[in-house]
């Protein structure tokens, strides 16, 4: 996440704080970030949000300490921005939990919305969950001098989105 507000960003900023009527928020006050780590992974998961079958990520402790200054905590709003940095929509934090990664459990893996069918058993769920984001943190980790294990510390957040406008 970061703050970049290009003035595409400040423009939709803008108008969520205006049609929410919170003269309390600031431009700043509103993260910027983008699901997964390619264009393609943003549009898909950002649509699995839009619709709904998407109402939890998970990110890496390391990450999120190396990207932003503030905790991820309730109440935290991002503007989410598709493939091509578009922004789509405003989601609102309502849940985080800090735990090791092999301790993610199904039911989180079923909010995150990302593996059909969702109805397999709960072994088979983590098991999809576990290799697609293993896998996303063997990508983006090194970068910031990790290395994934086990134990390593992920948080899982919950977040419902709170504004959205059409895409052109």
């Amino acid at each position: 996440m970061s703050n970049t507000h290009t003035p595409r960003i400040r423009a939709f900023i803008e108008r969520f704080i205006a049609q929410a009527d919170r003269p309390d928020l600031n431009l700043d006050d509103i993260l910027v970030d983008s699901f997964g780590d390619s264009p393609e992974m943003a549009d898909h998961l950002l649509e699995l949000a839009l619709v709904g079958t998407k109402t939890a990520t998970c990110s890496s402790l390391w990450a999120w300490k190396h990207e932003n200054e503030v905790p991820l905590i309730p109440g935290i709003l991002a503007v989410i921005l598709d493939g091509s940095n578009t922004p789509r929509c405003i989601i609102e934090t309502t849940q985080v939990i800090t735990t090791e990664y092999q301790q993610v459990t199904a039911d989180f893996a079923r909010a995150e919305g990302e593996h059909s069918p969702l109805d397999l058993p709960d072994e088979q769920v983590l098991m999809h969950w576990r290799a697609g984001h293993w896998a996303f943190f063997r990508r983006t980790l090194p970068g910031i001098g990790r290395t994934p294990s086990q134990d390593m510390p992920v948080l899982c957040e919950h977040f419902r989105v709170v504004y959205e406008e059409s895409h052109a």
